[in-house]
């Protein structure tokens, strides 16, 4: 008896206080959203992607990575180095090409969908979603997409939509689908995802390349129903249109986009 006493004095030593309201204090920081899948299986536009298993990633090679190593799909890596290749001989392009950020785990996108700050950023989880996928519907999750960007910056920060007007930005537009490279996100894509012309995935030349079936098998859907190439319908539309500001992402003026809609864009 002593002892199950001395347990239960213990136990409500540990419990937490509850302080009743009072009228000086602070109001309480909102929830973040809880977010539900639609009819579609889609969350706020975007498709569901699991994890890849870690024995078929790679890290790129050395000089391609911004901050920590990329590590892709295996099968990407002829095609990203016949890419890099391609681009270092373009005047004007260069070396300066870089990886930004290629697979992403889960509970990775989950920091970067919420800021990694006490999933602040979860809050207004739709307007999130316009530029950054819920975790568990990122396409870096397969090990196939990568973010794009230039060192130096020239004056463009990462993950902006001035990167298209930047003379890499054009080439990629011009030339990735040479090296079995999609864009994710074109300008005015019906999936309803942010114009992205620094994120691509790659699922191969042709479905007989090394890889590229299991790649296109995983995009199906997405392909199939959301195209991804820059089809020059796409640039067009780019060019008819001047780029509005996200709030906090990129400088308060209008960012004009590059003419390119005369470029050779390969179809498959």
């Amino acid at each position: 008896m002593r002892k199950l006493k001395s347990a239960v004095i213990a136990a409500a030593a540990l419990a937490p206080v509850v302080v009743p309201p009072s009228a000086s204090a602070a109001p309480r920081a909102p929830e973040p959203a809880v977010l539900v899948a639609a009819a579609d299986g889609r969350m706020l536009g975007h498709l569901p992607y699991g994890d890849v298993p870690t024995g078929e990633l790679v890290a790129v090679p050395a000089g391609f990575s911004v901050g920590a190593t990329c590590r892709l799909n295996r099968a990407v890596l002829p095609d990203l180095e016949r890419l890099r290749t391609a681009a270092a001989d373009t005047p004007g392009v260069g070396p300066s090409l870089r990886g930004i950020s290629c697979h992403r785990s889960i509970a990775h996108q989950t920091a970067v969908f919420c800021h990694g700050a006490h999933h602040a950023a979860c809050v207004d989880a739709i307007d999130r979603a316009r530029s950054v996928a819920p975790p568990g519907y990122s396409e870096h999750a397969t090990g196939y997409a990568i973010d794009f960007g230039l060192r130096p910056t020239r004056a463009c920060p990462d993950v902006n939509y001035c990167f298209a007007s930047t003379p890499a930005g054009q080439w990629l537009l011009a030339h990735a689908p040479e090296y079995g490279f999609e864009l994710s996100f074109p300008a005015g894509n019906a999936q309803g995802v942010t114009w992205e012309p620094w994120h691509w995935r790659w699922v191969g030349t042709g479905p007989d390349v090394p890889g590229a079936a299991a790649a296109r098998s995983l995009f199906a859907r997405a392909r199939s129903t959301f195209p991804a190439r820059p089809a020059v319908r796409d640039v067009r539309a780019a060019n008819a249109a001047v780029v509005p500001v996200p709030a906090g992402r990129i400088a308060a003026m209008p960012v004009p986009l590059p003419d390119i809609s005369r470029a050779r864009v390969r179809r498959r």
